[in-house]
């Protein structure tokens, strides 16, 4: 075993390692850009604005105190949600768009450890469709897909679906509908 292997099985440095790992993506983009201004005028980055602002988040069992902030970072370039669920459970969401190869990237982490990486991401103005794989319990390879939707504007729906067979069928392990804690 290499002593990258040793190191990515422990869960805290795999979180590390990825959030280094996504960090230098984007740096490496930032550098190629010319223009500091391009991601704030660039259209592919704004697809997801209307995701920007404060939110209540409403699932079903949530403990009805559960809400999520969505801001912009590096000079517009990245999309941030930082998101507690009201029972201990929080986390950090962020997405961006790679003017050099066209594609949006994803990276869900939270305080339990978890941390999901989005290579495959499609973005239309109100709609955002993200998948990648991740580890289950047992070791097995899970397809994760996450969907965000504005349904008007000020509600969102975000949903998350896993599938154990490569996306032959998916479970829906989550809902909430977020809405605009100030419209």
């Amino acid at each position: 075993m290499n002593k990258l292997t040793l190191i990515l099985k422990s869960t805290a440095s795999k979180s590390i390692f990825l959030a280094i790992l996504f960090g230098l993506a984007f740096a490496a983009n930032g550098f190629a850009a010319t223009d500091s201004d391009s991601c704030a005028t660039n259209s592919e980055n704004r697809q997801l604005d209307y995701w920007l602002g404060n939110w209540t988040i409403g699932a079903d069992g949530s403990s009805g105190n559960a809400h999520s902030i969505v801001t912009l970072s590096l000079d517009k370039c990245l999309l941030v949600e930082n998101w507690d669920g009201g029972r201990g459970h929080y986390g950090q969401n962020v997405f961006g768009y790679s003017a050099d190869d066209k594609r949006w990237y994803g990276m869900f982490a939270d305080n339990e450890g978890r941390v999901h990486v989005f290579t495959s991401g499609k973005v239309s103005a109100g709609s955002a469709e993200f998948e990648g794989t991740s580890r289950g319990p047992q070791g097995e390879s899970v397809l994760n897909r996450v969907k965000v939707i504005r349904l008007n504007p000020n509600k969102v729906e975000q949903s998350w679906e896993k599938s154990n067979d490569n996306g032959a069928t998916w479970n829906l392990v989550f809902r909430g509908e977020y809405s605009r804690a100030n419209p």
